[in-house]
Parts: C-alpha cells; structure tokens; sequence
C-alpha cells in the first residue's frame, strides 16, 4: 500500500505527515515519478509559495487527481497550497486572505470538530504553526472543522475522508528554521516574517497533536 505525495518546494517536505507513515507501514511514491504499483491508496498535498490560481501547467493535473480521488472514495490530505488546492478543485473560490498569517497561533475548534474522525478529542485552542497569504471558501457540503481569528477557514472535511488544513501541521523545529533562513535571504521589503519566530516554541504539543491526527488519517487508508 502506498500514497502518493504532490509535493511543490524544496522545503515543503511531508516532516511529520513521513513518520506516520513509516509508523503504519504505508509506502509513499512523488507524482512526479513513473511506474508507481498500481493505484494509491491516498493522496497527500503539500504547501508551496505559489497559489493554486496560477496559470502552471501541473495545477489542472492536481485538480483532476483531486476530483479522482473523491470519485473513488480515496483519502485525501492537504496542507496549506494543498488545502487550497482541494478546495477549488471541488469548485469553491481561493482568494488573498486579509492578512498573511505567519508564525505560531492558535486555532479553534468547531462543534463538528469534536465527533470528527481526526480531530476529536483535542484541547481548544490548539497552537499550530501558520505560513499563508491566501485562503478558501468551503467547498460545498464540507465540514467546518477549525477557525483562527485571522483566518476563518483553517481546517474542512468533504465526505468521509477528504481533508483539507490550512495549517501546517506537519512542521518540525528544523523545518521551521529552514523557512525562517530561506526568507531572511530574501532580504528588505521582500521577507514575510515581520517578527521574530522561535522555531521550537510550540512544537513538543505540536508533534503530539500531528501525530494523533495523522495517525488517524493513515488509519482511513485501505
């Protein structure tokens, strides 16, 4: 059994999303490589810096995965780029957010929320890592799982086992890091962390809550 993983950066690895993987023995394999066995039995999207409204010759074939995924009643999971992508795959509008949220903050949880398959159970609120500009109307029929006061749209569930996380969950302290020197190379006007962002302050709870959650999410896989 494995997944397969659309991954858009150098720096947008799978980070914890990889353990649970490894921890239920489910393989992953790139959609950019070829020959892979058979259907997955999961797809996994990550973040990257561009939108999923651009006009790149690999979003409508994302778009199209997403759509067979759903058809098929596979699981699926984004994060961030990946969320966003799910949602205008299912046909609900991305747009710029009114504020870029970036850093540490904590997000809320919805009444649905609690009897959900991979977020129930969890204290509210929960302090996750955030790094977007833009975010997404619900697709129609989601569950509005998860808000932040800055974003309202932080978390969804379409039917059973579609799930989208504008959040990064996924992160560890090195990933954290590796974001935080990439956009220092940026320099002056150009870099989007306006304060300063200690990689490792939330990230014992962090790991906890990922884990859980993905782990559930690997239990889906069939």
């Amino acid at each position: 059994m494995y997944v397969l993983a659309f991954k858009h950066a150098p720096l947008e690895g799978l980070g914890s999303i990889a353990a649970a993987l490894q921890r239920h023995k489910v393989a992953q394999a790139s959609a950019c490589e070829t020959g892979t066995p058979g259907p997955p039995a999961g797809l996994i999207l990550m973040g990257g810096p561009m939108s999923a409204n651009d006009d790149l010759p690999w979003v409508p074939h994302e778009l199209a995965a997403i759509r067979e995924a759903l058809h098929r009643g596979i699981p699926v999971l984004g994060v961030c780029l990946g969320a966003q992508l799910i949602a205008r795959a299912l046909g609900a509008r991305v747009y710029p957010n009114t504020e870029k949220e970036i850093g540490w903050s904590p997000v809320h949880f919805t009444a649905a929320a609690a009897v959900d398959p991979l977020f129930h159970g969890f204290s509210d609120p929960e302090t996750v890592f955030q790094w977007h500009a833009e975010t997404f109307d619900l697709p129609p029929g989601a569950e509005h799982l998860a808000f932040s006061s800055a974003c309202r749209h932080q978390a969804f569930r379409v039917g059973a086992n579609v799930y989208g996380l504008q959040f990064h969950l996924e992160v560890t302290p090195g990933i954290v890091a590796d974001w935080l020197r990439q956009d220092a190379a940026c320099g002056g006007d150009l870099r989007e962390a306006t304060a300063p962002i200690d990689p490792s302050a939330h990230a014992s709870r962090l790991a906890e809550v990922a884990a859980t959650v993905f782990d559930r999410w690997c239990g889906l896989l069939h």
